[in-house]
C-alpha cells in the first residue's frame, strides 16, 4: 500500500513539473516564426548583444536577457504579419527603397518610445524581402 502510494505521489510531482516546463516553453518561445537569419538583442537596449540562431526555440530557452528579436522572410509579408499580432500601425517611413512600418502590438508587451509614439513590432518591406523586429530591428535588414 505505502509502495502504491508513493508511486502516486512521484506521479503527481513528474506530472507538476512536466507542467512547469510546458509554461516555461510557451513563455519563451520565439515571438516570429522561424526565418533567414534568426537573430536575439541581448541587454536592455537591445542593441548591446546579439546572437544569430539556427534554433530559435532552444536559443531562447538558454538566453535569459533577450530585449528583442528579429528574422527576415521572402517576399512582402506585412499584412499577415500585421493580422497575427493584431498590430496597429502607428507610423511609417520610407528610406532607399525600404518602407519601415511601425505597429503597437497587444501581444508583445511593453514597447519603447519613438517619435512619441510607443511602438513594438517593426516591420521593413524590401523589393525581395520582409525584415520584422520586435520592439525594433537593430542592424541592418
Amino acid at each position: 500500500m505505502k509502495q502504491r502510494g508513493l508511486f502516486k505521489e512521484t506521479a503527481v510531482l513528474v506530472g507538476a513539473c512536466g507542467c512547469l516546463f510546458a509554461a516555461f516553453c510557451l513563455f519563451h518561445a520565439p515571438r516570429f516564426a522561424p526565418g533567414e537569419g534568426y537573430v536575439f538583442f541581448l541587454g536592455q537596449s537591445s542593441s548591446a548583444g546579439q546572437v544569430t540562431s539556427e534554433l530559435p526555440f532552444l536559443d531562447k530557452l538558454r538566453l535569459f536577457e533577450v530585449g528583442g528579436e528579429s528574422t527576415r522572410y521572402a517576399g512582402d509579408c506585412r499584412a499577415e504579419l500585421e493580422r497575427r499580432f493584431s498590430a496597429e500601425l502607428r507610423f511609417t517611413e520610407e528610406a532607399c527603397g525600404i518602407v519601415n512600418y511601425y505597429y503597437f502590438s497587444p501581444q508583445l508587451g511593453e514597447g519603447i518610445l519613438l517619435e512619441g509614439r510607443t511602438v513594438n513590432l517593426h516591420i521593413a518591406v524590401g523589393k525581395e524581402t520582409t525584415a520584422v523586429g520586435s520592439p525594433l530591428i537593430f542592424g541592418g535588414y
